[in-house]
């Protein structure tokens, strides 16, 4: 029997709120609608100021106020909008904005906020959240969760598929044998936060800025040389780890680089840091999702370096921008059927687990 969940999901990216409809059964998760609503542009400074400089308690539990508000208000004009009434809807699977994500250390934690209660007051629906702890509290990394969503929806390909989700960060996932996942490195979030500043931008349409300039070799070599890329998985980042500092930190031997060759080399370490971990392996497909995607130039470099067909998950039925969304509207079917995720091969926990908190 199929049920209907709402799946919301903001990334690191900050640039928007993804909110769909799915119909979900023990066999498939079907996308009946989806929109993108904005990300308030005062939240996203603030959150970004919480995520780059010492704050108070209080700051953080304005910010979880004011995330759940935004949050339930898209879901609400989501609901009017596709004449969706909430009794049709089983739960919504909220992913929160990520504040911060440690997964290693003495006290390892991921916090994603945006109070699930306020949800579920404002709309009338169920919502299932805080997905990443149990994981964690088992000795995982808490992330990346979307390797197991790929392999429920692409996992009948056939071939020796890989799936890499480029967002602010992005994620790898191989579907050949056993299931494999991590984090890759930086996606979107860089290149974004140069076009920012120097452009005034939010963004680099189709890769236009990063094709007028020039990879800087030197400066592609110290990128690459960061310890996170030489990592073995189980591995997730976030930005807390890559962001204007570790650019900055990168940078200072390099100021006569002009703006564009830095967009540029930004652009080639994304892909040549997903590259990296295609090469070498038995892999003969890569399905790309998330807003890079939508990078025509990027998707020519990942064509080039792989040296494998490259397709968008579109070519597959699926919405390479509301992927994420569906992942955590499948999610909370899980959860709310008690059923266990299964993510210790790419996490490393201990055990699957059943993930998230319902809130009624």
């Amino acid at each position: 029997m199929s049920e209907k969940y709402i799946g919301v999901m903001s990334g690191t990216s900050l640039d928007g709120i993804d909110v769909v409809l799915c119909e979900i059964n023990s066999k498939s998760c079907r996308l009946l609608f989806s929109s993108e609503y904005p990300f308030d542009k005062k939240l996203k400074e603030d959150v970004l100021h919480a995520i780059n400089a010492p704050i108070t308690l209080e700051y953080i539990g304005h910010l979880d106020t004011r995330l759940g508000e935004l949050f339930a208000d898209a879901i609400n004009s989501f609901l009017e909008e596709n004449n969706i009434s909430p009794e049709e809807v089983t739960a919504i699977g909220l992913h929160g904005q990520t504040l911060w994500h440690q997964p290693n250390g003495d006290f390892p934690f991921s916090m994603q906020l945006g109070n699930p209660n306020i949800l579920t007051t404002k709309t009338g629906i169920s919502v299932v959240s805080d997905f990443r702890r149990k994981d964690i509290a088992n000795g995982g990394q808490g992330a990346p969760f979307a390797p197991a969503f790929h392999k429920e929806i692409f996992g009948s390909i056939g071939r020796n598929t890989a799936v890499v989700n480029i967002g602010g960060m992005a994620n790898i996932t191989f579907l050949n044998g056993e299931l494999r996942g991590y984090d890759t490195g930086v996606g979107n979030v860089l290149m974004d936060y140069w076009i920012q500043q120097n452009k005034n931008l939010s963004f680099d349409k189709d890769g236009k800025f990063a094709a007028c300039g020039r990879v800087n070799e030197e400066l592609l070599k110290s990128f690459l040389s960061d310890d996170y890329f030489q990592k073995l998985p189980p591995k997730s980042t976030g930005r807390e780890y890559f962001n204007a500092t570790w650019l900055s930190s990168h940078l200072p031997t390099f100021q006569t680089i002009k703006d564009e060759d830095i967009q540029r080399t930004l652009l080639e370490l994304t892909a040549q840091s997903i590259a990296n971990e295609i090469l070498n392996t038995p892999t003969d497909l890569l399905i790309i999702c998330g807003g890079g995607a939508k990078n025509s130039f990027l998707m020519q470099r990942l064509q080039k370096l792989c040296k494998i067909k490259v397709a968008k998950s579109n070519d597959f039925g699926i919405s390479s921008n509301f992927l994420e969304a569906m992942a955590f509207a499948w999610l909370a079917y899980k959860r709310v059927h008690n059923e266990e995720v299964m993510l210790s091969s790419v996490t490393g926990a201990k055990k699957d687990s059943i993930l998230g908190g319902v809130y009624v």
